[in-house]
Formats: structure tokens, sequence, C-alpha cells
């Protein structure tokens, strides 16, 4: 009976061993072995699972799979808790798959890790942010577009989609910012939303062939960017309207 006992204990502990979950941590095991043990999580929501989920968050060769199964597991309160760790990679995955529910009491989490200095965490959770089609999102958008962060051109594109007549008003004050891709999203949503009144501004920024440059050099890699070519796009825009 005794043997018949420790014989089972084994199995348990072999198993245990053996399980998804102990896969999918175990470092000793290679990327495909891991990703294919936190694939054979996917669906399982149980406190077990999102515990070693949450764990595996840590590990940037799982990290995809594993805040994917914590959003396909409904564990909110898991990526919730993602947002304080350390490493800025796991609070913009967390971020991103936050944003994925797209429930409104999340946005001022998302909104505020947007505008985190960092770029990583700030694009991802602007993603998060982008699955919102609810206009209630929309004065998250404006106030990162106007704090004029890593994500803030980005935000006051998503802004102007839309059509609200206050992204407009914005947009004009924007127009005049340092910020190159912030300039180049105000005078696109100028030429989206703007009317007649603004063509004078438009047409004496169209005039000067400003380019536009970051360090002498242009934008990054890129050339300098010609601004006036866009404030000519954007008159193009309203006189079609007009």
């Amino acid at each position: 009976m005794k043997t018949a006992i420790l014989v089972f204990g084994a199995c348990v502990t072999l198993s245990a061993l053996d399980s998804p979950a102990s896969r999918l941590l175990d470092p000793k095991l290679n990327i495909a072995q891991r990703n294919d043990a936190c694939y054979e999580m996917r669906g399982d929501s149980s406190p077990e699972a999102i515990a070693a989920l949450t764990r595996a968050l840590a590990s940037p060769v799982v990290r995809g799979c594993a805040v994917r199964n914590l959003r396909e597991a409904g564990a909110i309160d898991a990526l919730k808790a993602a947002l304080a760790d350390d490493n800025p990679e796991v609070r913009g995955a967390a971020a991103r798959e936050l944003g994925a529910f797209a429930r409104p009491e999340l946005m001022e989490l998302l909104s505020q890790a947007a505008s985190d200095p960092n770029l990583t965490l700030a694009s991802n959770a602007f993603a998060g942010l982008a699955f919102y089609q609810d206009r209630a999102v929309l004065p998250y958008l404006v106030d990162l577009a106007q704090d004029g962060g890593p994500v803030a051109a980005m935000a006051l594109s998503r802004a102007v989609e839309f059509a609200d007549p206050g992204v407009l008003t914005i947009a004009r004050r924007l127009m005049a910012v340092k910020d190159v891709p912030l300039r180049l999203a105000a005078l696109r949503a100028i030429g989206d939303l703007g009317t007649s009144s603004d063509l004078p501004a438009l047409r004496a920024l169209a005039s000067k062939a400003e380019n536009a440059t970051s360090g002498g050099r242009g934008f990054g890699l890129m050339p300098a960017i010609n601004l006036s070519w866009a404030a000519q796009n954007a008159i193009r825009q309203i006189e079609q309207r007009k």
C-alpha cells in the first residue's frame, strides 16, 4: 500500500513538472517549446494559469503569447497590475491588451501610460486607446496631442476621425509648434476639418517653402520636410470642399 502511494505521488509530481505552466516558465527549454506550452494554455482562466502567465511576462521570448492569453482569459486585474511593472516593455504590452477590452474605466489608465516619455510604453498604450470607437475617448486623445509627448501626432490624427470642431481649434494652435510630426499632423487635421478662414495662414506657410529639420539633418534619418507642401495639400482639400 505504501509503495502504491509513493508511486502515485511520483506520478503526480512528474505530471506537474510536465504541465504547460511549468514548461512555459522553464528557462532550460527553447523558445519554440516554451511558446508551444503557452499556446496550450490559451483559454485557461484558472488562477494557476493566470499566475503562471503573469510570471511569464518577465520573459521577452514568451511575453507576446502570455499577454494575449491573459487578455483572452479576461484577466483584467492581472494586466492592470502589470502596468506597475518596472519594465516599460511589460507595461506597454499590458496596456495594449487592456485597450482591447475597450472598457470606459480603463481609459484614464491608458491615457496616463500613453503620456509616458518612454516611447515603447507610450506607443503601446496609445495602440490600446486606438481600440476605442466611443467618442468618450476624444478628450484623452486631445490631451495627449496638446501635451506634445511621443504619441502627440498620432493622438491628433486619431482625434480627427471624430470630426469634432474642437479638434480643429487645437490643430490651428499646434500648427506653429516645433515638433515636426505634430505640425504635420496639425496641417493634415486642418486639411480634413478646416474652413476658408484657415486659408490665409496656410497660404502664408505655403509661400515660405519652410523646411522642418531636426538637428539640421532632417527628421531622424529622413531628409528635411518641406512644410509648405503640407500646407499646399491642406489648401487643396479646403478649396475642393468649397
